[in-house]
């Protein structure tokens, strides 16, 4: 199991993510407008660089939500490989199961 402050600090970091997110697009919209003048343009990559690097969507880490596992973490779920193997061959997680042939 990870370590409970590696958890809490992809938690942290996903909900400065969450609230920075529109100001971050706005800031974008404005660096990628071509009929912008180039003071504004500039103005907007100055405010962008000053904002905290955490607030970028590029420093989310995909952990397991059971055992915070930061490798092989199936999307789908949110869950681990080892996690979604154990509780597929349960029956606890609906609609999948274990192949055999």
């Amino acid at each position: 199991m990870a370590r409970c402050s590696s958890i809490e600090s992809a938690k942290r970091i996903r909900r400065k993510v969450a609230a920075k997110k529109v100001r971050r697009a706005q800031l974008k919209a404005i660096i990628m407008d071509k009929n912008a003048a180039p003071e504004e343009r500039f103005a907007a990559q100055l405010k962008l660089a000053a904002m905290p690097r955490t607030s970028s969507a590029t420093r989310i880490r995909n952990r397991c939500m059971i055992t915070g596992r930061a490798r092989g973490v199936h999307r789908k779920f949110n869950i681990s490989r080892i996690m979604l193997r154990e509780m597929a061959a349960e029956g606890l997680i609906p609609g999948v199961y274990k192949a055999s042939w």
